[in-house]
């Protein structure tokens, strides 16, 4: 048996999916989601914010993560999400940024913040990336600082 799709009995060969590919193939979820936040880092440092962290991790389930955390001229953290969509038709990037997302982007941050002796101030910002990284046109980035605070999630 070549391969089973989950849940299914259905069978299936590298072939059959190859056959029925039209378009480019694109890099998966996580090799896009890498190359966004490479081109968020870079647009936030040509904007004077300095790298703290990439990937920052809350542990156990349920858990968060936030894709950057920066540093103001002025010391204030910056807990960046950065959300990248190809096509607008499910309300762009920055919709996606739901309250759900925005617990655990809270969650990480919290998590991180602990293990400081002094906690500075901090923003939660969203970088969107609307276009396709590598398309004909360059996508349009926006920087929504303060996107987000951490109240209410107690």
């Amino acid at each position: 048996m070549a391969g089973v799709v989950a849940g299914t009995a259905r069978e299936f060969t590298m072939a059959t999916l190859d056959n029925r590919r039209s378009a480019p193939v694109r890099p998966g979820g996580k090799a896009r989601g890498d190359a966004a936040e490479a081109r968020a880092l870079q647009y936030l440092q040509a904007h004077g914010l300095r790298l703290v962290r990439r990937n920052a991790r809350s542990p156990g389930r349920g858990g968060g993560e936030v894709d950057l955390i920066m540093a103001e001229a002025d010391g204030t953290l910056v807990f960046v999400e950065v959300r990248q969509r190809t096509r607008a038709d499910h309300g762009g990037a920055a919709a996606s940024v739901g309250w759900a997302k925005q617990r655990r982007i809270v969650f990480a941050a919290r998590h991180f913040l602990a293990r400081l002796s002094h906690v500075p101030p901090c923003r939660f910002d969203v970088v969107v990336i609307d276009g396709e990284l590598e398309g004909p046109e360059p996508p349009r980035i926006e920087w929504l600082r303060g996107a987000f605070d951490a109240t209410g999630w107690d």
